[in-house]
């Protein structure tokens, strides 16, 4: 029996359709969005994405906007690289 989609992860229901590059970019961005994150203000790693560009952490209740995959602002984002 086959492996399935081992390696293809949650962009395998796409199959064969839109190009290697961009299931690969799907699937990268999936897991970033779908993990947990560290809380701004409790510092816990428990913040999940609850909407587009909301996030909210479940140990202290706190929501706050984001970007849309990730629990980043592009000026923390910006502040990293420097």
């Amino acid at each position: 029996m086959a492996k399935r989609t081992t390696k293809a992860g949650t962009s395998g229901r796409f199959g064969a359709r839109y190009g290697v590059v961009v299931r690969n970019r799907v699937r990268n961005i999936e897991a970033h969005q779908k993990a947990k994150h560290e809380c701004p203000s409790c510092h816990h790693v428990s913040v999940k994405r609850v909407s587009s560009g909301i996030w909210g952490c479940a140990h202290c209740g706190t929501k706050f906007a984001a970007e849309a995959y990730s629990p980043k602002t592009k000026g923390e984002l910006s502040q990293v690289a420097e």
